[in-house]
């Protein structure tokens, strides 16, 4: 299975035991969604295609964790309005802004963005799933095996737990924690616990809807009781003594299951930045790049790579080249499967780099002209299909570009132009009588070495004389291609203007 690709190979091993299959995604909503979660997602969903084209009967949810309490005030949080949260389930405390939950402020972006790239799972609530009852035979069986519990977390971890320790965390009814209750009974036919909160309160409460088992045994409870048998996960839970190692012995030797095959994936890094966290704010989210690119090119992004490979991921210059190869891919045909694990439907391929949309953004907001000045050029584009490219370019331009990408052609000859010297304006004019119609990017960044050559003068110089005539500054984009696209009579114009100083 070596030449497969890798969401095949795992559908193969999945299909030797056995051809029915439950996928299984989650995370708990405490911050932003980025680029990061997307890597489990999308692992997930890879998978999930691969079985469903080898005729699998097979099912796919998403587990939103929204009973996860708060655990801290992060960062990006006002200290004042949630010190009082801390502790709370994420789905019981307020948005950082507007109406609705912390956990749908951030659920809801994140879900919107699934529907962009394609990714349809079942979602699932904890708050809802517990609510219904449906976890109570887990939650007594945990409860019931708390020793046994206790015993499989000691040998893997080292950690002695209390003797008040329970694995299950209920709410208190007086100040909506769950992190200060202690589990001081339960009733097996009423189905019910009884408990003690630090804040002074305790009582009774149902175990539908009343709390939540702590992390290290809700994860293999949800495996038990939703039938996982695949899930793939951050390398931070498969870590010897890891949550997946300590999950496994709980699922069979607590509920009476086998865990899901797992499937580990490294981090997505920004590059020169570190390892994406939401807590510590170093993030891309998932609907703001969707803003800067089609669905494909992220898709794209972690289907090329397998999980096991971490993903460096630059947002700009590199961006331009990653766009660049989803074009290929769909228009050349290659690397086929990848391509069809990528897609999330609609893809047209512009047939036009990048950078040259890029460019081309920046000198007209209108796409007719923009794809008769690429014609000119050689390039056959789609209006339409360039109209969708250049509004990404222009989003990428104000986020993400280099300054030296940035640039505003002048309506009238810049004052910085004033100053350049004598051989200068001989070049600017030497150049501005051999342009030609119908010249080619490649050809016009000859014919400027040429010039370079005939003049004596450093090409560098000639550069920055253009670049001073067009744009006001020194640097711009590739010359060659740049004087290619812009309108003949206006650069000869421009540069004879300049040359006379």
């Amino acid at each position: 299975m070596a030449h497969l690709h890798w969401a095949d190979r795992a559908a193969a091993e999945l299909l030797e035991q056995g051809s029915r299959h439950t996928i299984s995604t989650g995370i708990s909503p405490s911050g932003e969604f980025h680029l990061g979660h997307l890597r489990e997602i999308m692992t997930a969903d890879a998978v999930y295609r691969a079985l469903r084209g080898r005729g699998a009967e097979v099912s796919f949810h998403f587990f939103s964790d929204n009973l996860d309490p708060l655990r801290k005030i992060y960062p990006f949080l006002d200290p004042e309005r949630f010190a009082a949260q801390v502790g709370k389930p994420l789905g019981a405390v307020v948005a950082p802004e507007g109406e609705g939950s912390y956990a749908d402020y951030f659920t809801r972006p994140f879900l919107a963005a699934l529907k962009q790239l394609r990714i349809d799972p079942e979602i699932l609530y904890a708050d809802r799933v517990y609510a219904s009852g449906r976890m109570n035979r887990v939650v007594l069986l945990a409860l019931e095996g708390r020793d046994r519990v206790a015993a499989i977390l000691r040998d893997l971890t080292g950690r002695e737990v209390g003797a008040d320790w329970s694995p299950f965390n209920p709410i208190c009814e007086s100040c909506g924690k769950l992190t200060g209750t202690v589990v001081t009974g339960f009733d097996r036919r009423r189905e019910t616990v009884s408990y003690r909160c630090g804040c002074g309160g305790g009582g009774e409460r149902a175990i539908a809807g009343g709390g939540k088992l702590t992390w290290r045994a809700d994860w293999p409870a949800r495996w038990a009781e939703l039938k996982v048998s695949f899930e793939a996960f951050g390398k931070d839970h498969a870590t010897t003594g890891g949550s997946y190692e300590s999950g496994a012995r709980i699922c069979r030797e607590v509920f009476g299951a086998e865990p899901p095959k797992p499937l580990v994936y490294e981090w997505i890094r920004i590059a020169g930045q570190g390892d994406m966290s939401s807590s510590k704010g170093n993030v891309l989210s998932i609907d703001e790049m969707l803003e800067v690119v089609p669905p494909e090119v992220l898709r794209y992004l972690i289907v090329r790579t397998p999980p096991q490979k971490s993903i460096s991921f630059d947002p700009g210059l590199p961006l331009l080249k990653l766009v660049d190869e989803v074009d290929d891919l769909y228009a050349a045909g290659r690397d086929q499967r990848s391509a069809e694990l990528s897609s999330a439907g609609g893809f047209i391929p512009v047939g036009v780099p990048f950078r040259h949309v890029v460019t081309v953004a920046q000198i007209t907001s209108d796409p007719q002209r923009a794809a008769a000045i690429l014609a000119g050029q050689g390039y056959e584009v789609d209006p339409e299909a360039l109209a969708r490219r250049m509004t990404q370019a222009r989003r990428w331009l104000d986020r993400f570009a280099p300054d030296e990408v940035r640039f505003s052609l002048q309506t009238e000859l810049p004052a910085a132009a004033r100053s350049l010297s004598a051989e200068q304006r001989a070049a600017l004019r030497s150049l501005a009588g051999s342009l030609k119609p119908g010249l080619a990017g490649e050809e016009i960044h000859k014919l400027i070495y040429e010039v370079s050559a005939q003049q004596g003068l450093p090409a560098q110089q000639i550069f920055e004389a253009a670049y001073l005539a067009l744009l006001g500054k020194t640097r711009g984009p590739r010359l060659g291609m740049f004087l290619a696209l812009l309108d003949l009579h206006f650069v000869v114009q421009r540069f004879s203007e300049a040359a006379a100083g």
